[in-house]
């Protein structure tokens, strides 16, 4: 059984550094074909923020660019999200999801908020 679980968010100031992890279990991360980071403000849909693609490398939101990295760790099945610059519109719960032979998992969330 596939598990996502993020942790990592908390309360900042605006400029301040985050760093987000999702640990997997039930995953084979070598077979995994892509993993994003998505987030959802209240009351709206999640929006992509960042992408780990196999062999593609990595793609970002015009509106991270340069401020947030994803990178993995596949000796523990982790992927991570390192937030610098943070802004006040950067408040969200931020989820991964993973697509292994053409199923898609998605984690529970965790949250950041940025204070101005």
């Amino acid at each position: 059984q596939v598990q996502l679980v993020e942790s990592g968010g908390d309360l900042v100031q605006t400029g301040g550094s985050l760093r987000l992890s999702c640990a997997a279990s039930g995953v084979i991360f070598s077979s995994v074909s892509q993993m994003d980071w998505y987030r959802q403000a209240p009351g709206k849909q999640p929006t992509f923020v960042a992408r780990l693609a196999r062999n593609l490398g990595t793609y970002y939101a015009n509106s991270v660019k340069g401020r947030f990295t994803v990178s993995a760790d596949a000796a523990n099945n982790t992927l991570y999200l390192q937030m610098n610059s943070l802004l006040p519109e950067d408040t969200a719960v931020y989820l991964c999801k993973m697509d292994q032979a053409g199923h898609t998992y998605w984690g529970q969330g965790t949250q950041v908020t940025v204070s101005s």
